[in-house]
């Protein structure tokens, strides 16, 4: 039941996934994934009871109301990345220079990128995993915020500059995002 003067949005926790506060920390486990988030405003409470996650603020200003659903929506992309996870698809675009692209350790590897000599690199993050196969890349993960990092890592990587964008318009390029809430 709504209270005057108090904002109030609930996250309701499904089965097998456990939700604990650590200070001002979030951690939210399940199906072999633990995520940690950081989400600590004085006068943003939250609290976990009952099978949900309340984040409650009294008389809220609006940056309050604001930061109320903000933290609503990541407790919901946290819950969401331990039970479903995270996946971007990404497509190699080039025209004249076959381009090659491979994952080596925490980076991505893009060689003969417009026919330069030495490899360009983007960091992985996180438990983020990168898959590629011919002119697909497939990056899938528990933590939306590693795998949607990495996946512009990628992008900036393999951008064009001092060349005309309109002609040269070689890179690698989000395609497709599933798993979001």
């Amino acid at each position: 039941m709504p209270v005057a003067g108090i904002l109030d949005e609930r996250v309701r926790i499904p089965e097998g996934v456990q939700v604990r506060l650590e200070g001002d920390d979030v951690v939210v486990a399940g199906k072999g994934h633990t995520l940690r988030r950081k989400l600590g405003h004085p006068r943003v409470r939250i609290a976990v009871q009952g099978g949900e996650v309340s984040v409650t603020s009294e008389y809220p200003t609006k940056r309050e109301k604001a930061l109320v659903g903000t933290y609503a929506a990541h407790v919901r992309n946290l819950i969401l990345g331990v039970t479903q996870g995270f996946e971007y698809e990404m497509k190699v675009v080039y025209s004249h220079f076959p381009v090659k692209v491979g994952v080596k350790g925490a980076e991505v590897i893009i060689e003969n990128f417009l026919g330069e000599k030495h490899p360009r690199r983007a960091r992985i993050l996180g438990d983020t995993k990168v898959e590629v196969s011919g002119d697909q890349v497939l990056l899938r993960g528990p933590d939306i915020e590693a795998v949607s990092q990495t996946a512009a890592n990628i992008e900036q990587a393999t951008r064009i500059r001092g060349f005309d964008q309109r002609v040269f318009q070689d890179g690698i390029y989000i395609t497709k995002k599933a798993g979001e809430a």
